[in-house]
């Protein structure tokens, strides 16, 4: 930014040792996004001082990077992480042109807009529904998926879906929350002070909202369709038996570049 010329303080090196000492890691990656997304020395200024203070740089910015795309966002909405790039990736392998696809719980709408790039890079578009139940995760999504033709809807799980949709689903993928209630007090503050609790909690075991889902995909899968939720590799053995305790075959598909766990289900005839 040119402006730093005039203040030492908003100089490239002063910035980034200042997130630096604040514990930022990728420090000089972030004083240049920082610098990026300012339009005056005074909003850079402000901008460095909520990320000292731990806001995460995707709220700040207003945008994360997720398979390859910007993904819109906005404060205290679920910031998608590149573990999900694994549930992309197995949610696109099956489906075909035209298919149905729900983005359920779907916070900033990241995975169904990553989802349908990588259906059109391919040729063959599908048609992407999403929901969420937080409002601000709604209209951010809304802003994600409007390229695509997106249609999203608040409310809880399947809840504001189209009835239309019930039966025609080709695949249902969800990064519902699966931090067990007593483990949200030890992850990064990051999250755990600027992400909605909502968006983190899943219950004794982390389980509670992955139950849930399983249990009512049936309803909305086409035959041999497939509902594919990501979980914690300590979590999977028995995630995999509520997918087969709710009629769906399940595999379990892991990631370790990614550090990313994927249930994968598919509904028996």
């Amino acid at each position: 930014m040119s402006a730093s010329a005039h203040d030492p303080a908003l100089s490239m090196a002063a910035v980034t040792e200042r997130l630096r000492t604040a514990g930022c890691v990728f420090a000089e990656e972030e004083a240049a996004l920082l610098a990026g997304a300012a339009d005056s020395p005074e909003a850079l200024r402000t901008m460095v001082e909520q990320r000292v203070a731990g806001l995460p740089l995707e709220h700040i910015v207003g945008w994360a990077e997720f398979c390859g795309m910007r993904i819109a966002l906005e404060p205290g909405v679920f910031v998608p992480r590149r573990r999900s790039e694994l549930l992309v990736r197995l949610a696109s392998a099956r489906l075909g042109p035209g298919s149905v696809v729900v983005d359920l719980a779907c916070g900033s709408g990241a995975i169904g807009a990553a989802i349908a790039a990588r259906a059109a890079s391919a040729a063959a578009a599908v048609e992407v529904h999403a929901c969420d139940i937080d409002p601000a995760a709604v209209r951010c999504a809304r802003r994600n998926l409007s390229a695509a033709g997106g249609h999203v809807y608040a409310g809880d799980l399947y809840e504001p879906l189209p009835v239309a949709l019930r039966g025609q689903v080709s695949v249902i993928a969800a990064n519902v929350p699966y931090v067990p209630t007593e483990a949200v007090v030890l992850m990064p503050a990051e999250a755990r002070m600027h992400e909605p609790l909502l968006a983190l909690d899943g219950g004794s075991d982390g389980l509670d909202i992955l139950r849930r889902a399983a249990a009512d995909a049936g309803a909305w899968l086409a035959p041999a369709g497939h509902l594919l939720i990501e979980s914690s590799r300590g979590q999977a053995q028995a995630a995999a038996g509520v997918f087969e305790a709710a009629g769906l075959a399940a595999e379990i598909a892991m990631d370790d570049d990614l550090g990313a766990t994927v249930i994968v289900g598919q509904l028996l005839l």
